[in-house]
């Protein structure tokens, strides 16, 4: 990651997929982690004015989601290595090509 100053009418360049990534603010950012702490800022529902009005209930959708499906496949687990899992290389969707459970 690269720091500097930004003078007048310079040009920069914003990744957002990138967001949300930078090492210095989140432990082992690559790494899916559920119990990771929610006390760190990060912009998946955006910030200030364009804060997602949305986001509350997304929230309620995945807790409800995430623990309805560990409470009925409490053995739920991935049938192979978390290091054997293949990811998607393109640009605009984050996520595993495939995803072997077994339970």
């Amino acid at each position: 990651m690269s720091a500097g100053t930004v003078r007048k009418d310079e040009p920069v360049l914003l990744s957002a997929y990138a967001a949300n990534r930078d090492p210095d603010v989140y432990e082992d950012p690559d790494r899916l982690d559920v119990t990771r702490s929610l006390a760190r800022p990060h912009l998946a529902f955006g910030h200030g004015v364009h804060y997602c009005i949305g986001a509350p209930l997304a929230r309620v959708d995945l807790q409800v989601a995430m623990s309805t499906l560990i409470n009925r496949l409490p053995g739920l687990r991935l049938a192979v290595e978390p290091e054997e899992v293949a990811w998607k290389t393109g640009l605009a969707v984050r996520g595993p090509v495939t995803l072997p459970i077994a339970w």
